[in-house]
């Protein structure tokens, strides 16, 4: 089973071969294998809220600690919360995955 990521929700075309990916880069989130899976998506197509780096509004969004606030109000985040509701992996644990690697 597989859910929207947030390249497909935002439209922003910075997947790997997306529309935008040669002139504006290549999101982070799209290559974050270490998140292949979370939510249902691909790689951290679901968790990019604790990627750094993002790439939301054409803005690199730097570190969890600089954008969680501006990723706690995301339209995308929230759908993401709701669909997944009990099976919503909090930050925390998405972030442990990062410092394990």
């Amino acid at each position: 089973m597989s859910k929207q990521n947030c390249w497909e929700f935002k439209k922003c075309g910075r997947e790997p071969g997306g529309k935008n990916s040669a002139a504006m880069g290549i999101c982070p989130a799209s290559l974050a294998d270490n998140f292949q899976g979370t939510h249902y998506g691909k790689r951290g197509g679901r968790a990019c809220w604790v990627i750094s780096g993002t790439l939301c509004g054409g803005i690199a969004q730097g570190t969890f600690a600089k954008k969680w606030q501006n990723c706690f109000e995301c339209d995308f985040f929230n759908r993401v919360k709701h669909e997944e509701g009990a099976g919503f992996k909090k930050p925390s644990d998405l972030l442990a995955k990062i410092l394990s690697r």
